[in-house]
C-alpha cells in the first residue's frame, strides 16, 4: 500500500501535467502570435473584464435595488387605491377615485365589468431579463391580497394592472418609468464610451512603442540580406538599448570583413606577383611541348586562385540596386549562345527585385554553368510567388545522389563519380552560389529535374 501508493500519485501528476500542457497549446494557438496584438490584448482584456464586473454588480445591486424600491412605490398606491375603491360605497362615483388616481398616483384608473383576468403573459429572452417582471409582481403580493394581472411587456411605456374584486375588476395603466429605472441606458453608454476612449489610446500609444521594435527587425533583416540600411534607434529605453547594441554588431562585423577583405587583397597581390613571375618566365623560354603544361598548370592556379579569393571574400561590398532578373538571365543566354551551347529561358511575373546584381548574376552563372557542365539541355524557369523570386535551373545530366546532395555545397568539394567534379575546376561553384543566396535571405536546394537530371532551385525573397 505504501509502495502504490506514490506511484499512483505520481502518475496522477503526469497526467494532469499532460493535460495542463495541452490545454496550454491550445490556448497558444488561438491567441495571437505577434507582439502588437498581444500587447494589445494584455491592455484591453483586462479592462473589459473590469467593465463586465462593473457591469455586473450594478445591474444585479444599483438596478435591482432601484428597481424594487420604485415598484414597492408603485405597489403601495395601487394598495391605497384599491383600499379607496374597498372603502366607497356600493354604486359610488368612479370619477371620483378616477381622479385620485390621476392627481396623486398619476395612473389612469378605470372600472371594467366583472370577467376573468387575462392569462399570464409569455415570457421571453428578454423579459426574463428585466428586473420589473420579478419585482412588481412581488411587491404587489405584499400589498394587495386580491387576485391581479400584470402586464409590464406588452407596450413598451405603459404598464396594466388589473385587480379582481368579484363582482367588477379594477384596471390601472400607469407609466412604466414609475417602476423602473429609465436611465440605465445612460450608464452603459459613458461605459462603452469610456472602453472606446481607453483602446483608441491603447492602441495609439502601442503603435509608437511597436513601431522602433519592427524598425529594429527590418534594419536587421536588411542587414542579413547586404541591403543599406539608415537605422537610428527611437522608442523606449529598452528599446535603444536593444538597437545601439544592433549598431555596434553591425560595426563589428563590418570591421571584420574589411580586415579580411585586406588581408585577402594582400595576400592575393603578393600571390599574383609569384604567377606574375611564372608567366614571364615562360615567355622568355621558346614555346616547347614540355613547357605546354607548364603553362597550362599556370593558367590553372591563375583560375583556381580567382575562385579561392572570391569564395573567401565575398560579394559584401557591392551596394543593392533595383535589378530586373530577366534581364540577368537573358543575358546568361546569350553568354551560352557565343560558346555555341543554349539554354531556354522562361518568365513569369514582375523580377525586379532589391539585390547586388553582379553577385546575383554570379550565382545564376554558376547554376547555369554547372547545369551545362554536366547536361545537354538546360532549361531555366523563374517566377514570382508572392513575396519571393524563385528560380529553377532544369538539366538532363547524371544528377546528384539524394544523400550527396547537400555536401556539394561543402566548400572544395568534390564527388569521384558526380556531376559536380568541376572537371578541373576549384569544386567552389556551388557553395558560391549558396553563399549569394544566403547573403540576399534567400537559399538553395536540389532535387529531381523533370528532365532526369538535376534541378536547383533559388528561392530569393523580394
Amino acid at each position: 500500500m505504501s509502495v502504490l501508493a506514490p506511484a499512483q500519485a505520481l502518475r496522477t501528476l503526469s497526467h494532469f501535467r499532460g493535460a495542463w500542457r495541452a490545454i496550454a497549446r491550445a490556448v497558444a494557438d488561438v491567441l495571437p502570435k505577434g507582439l502588437y496584438a498581444r500587447s494589445l490584448l494584455i491592455v484591453i482584456l483586462p479592462m473589459v473584464l473590469l467593465q463586465t464586473a462593473v457591469a455586473y454588480v450594478f445591474m444585479q445591486r444599483h438596478w435591482d435595488l432601484v428597481t424594487h424600491r420604485l415598484s414597492a412605490a408603485v405597489a403601495r398606491d395601487v394598495g391605497a387605491i384599491v383600499d379607496l375603491y374597498s372603502m366607497l360605497p356600493p354604486n359610488a362615483d368612479d370619477n371620483r377615485l378616477r381622479a385620485i388616481g390621476l392627481e396623486r398616483f398619476r395612473m389612469d384608473v378605470e372600472m371594467l365589468p366583472a370577467g376573468p383576468l387575462p392569462p399570464r403573459m409569455p415570457k421571453t429572452f428578454f423579459s426574463s431579463l428585466d428586473p420589473l417582471t420579478r419585482a412588481l409582481p412581488e411587491e404587489l403580493r405584499q400589498q394587495v391580497k386580491l387576485p391581479f394581472w400584470v402586464d409590464t411587456v406588452g407596450r413598451s411605456g405603459l404598464m396594466e394592472i388589473r385587480v379582481d374584486f368579484g363582482d367588477r375588476v379594477l384596471r390601472l395603466v400607469t407609466r412604466r418609468n414609475l417602476a423602473y429605472e429609465a436611465n440605465v441606458h445612460i450608464f452603459i453608454l459613458w461605459m462603452l464610451g469610456a472602453s472606446i476612449v481607453l483602446v483608441a489610446v491603447a492602441i495609439l500609444f502601442l503603435r509608437n512603442q511597436i513601431r522602433p521594435i519592427l524598425r529594429l527587425a527590418e534594419a536587421a533583416e536588411d542587414f542579413g540580406k547586404g541591403r543599406d540600411i539608415d537605422f537610428y534607434p527611437r522608442g523606449a529605453r529598452e528599446v535603444r538599448q536593444a538597437g545601439y547594441a544592433f549598431i555596434e554588431m553591425k560595426r563589428r562585423i563590418e570591421r571584420s570583413s574589411e580586415q579580411r577583405t585586406a588581408m585577402l587583397n594582400g595576400v592575393s597581390h603578393d600571390l599574383r606577383t609569384i604567377l606574375t613571375r611564372f608567366k614571364l618566365s615562360l615567355a622568355v623560354i621558346d614555346e616547347s611541348p614540355e613547357t605546354e603544361p607548364m603553362q597550362k598548370d599556370v593558367d590553372e592556379m591563375q583560375s583556381m586562385l580567382e575562385a579561392y579569393l572570391a569564395f573567401a571574400r565575398g560579394d559584401g561590398g557591392e551596394p543593392t540596386s533595383r535589378t530586373d532578373l530577366k534581364e540577368i538571365l537573358d543575358d546568361l543566354r546569350s553568354d551560352a549562345e557565343r560558346h555555341d551551347r543554349r539554354i531556354g529561358v522562361e518568365t513569369k511575373g514582375d523580377l525586379t527585385m532589391k539585390a547586388r546584381p553582379f553577385a546575383l548574376k554570379r550565382c545564376l552563372g554558376n547554376l547555369v554553368a554547372n547545369a551545362l557542365r554536366h547536361g545537354d539541355a538546360v532549361i531555366v524557369r523563374a517566377a514570382r510567388e508572392q513575396r519571393f523570386v524563385t528560380v529553377h535551373v532544369d538539366d538532363d545530366g547524371p544528377g546528384i545522389p539524394l544523400e550527396s546532395r547537400e555536401d556539394v555545397f561543402r566548400p572544395f568539394m568534390r564527388l569521384d563519380e558526380a556531376r559536380n567534379q568541376d572537371e578541373g575546376g576549384s569544386g567552389l561553384g556551388l557553395a558560391i552560389a549558396r553563399d549569394i543566396a544566403r547573403s540576399h535571405g534567400g537559399d538553395i536546394a536540389l532535387s529531381t529535374s523533370p528532365l532526369g537530371g538535376l534541378r536547383a532551385t533559388l528561392r530569393i525573397p523580394t
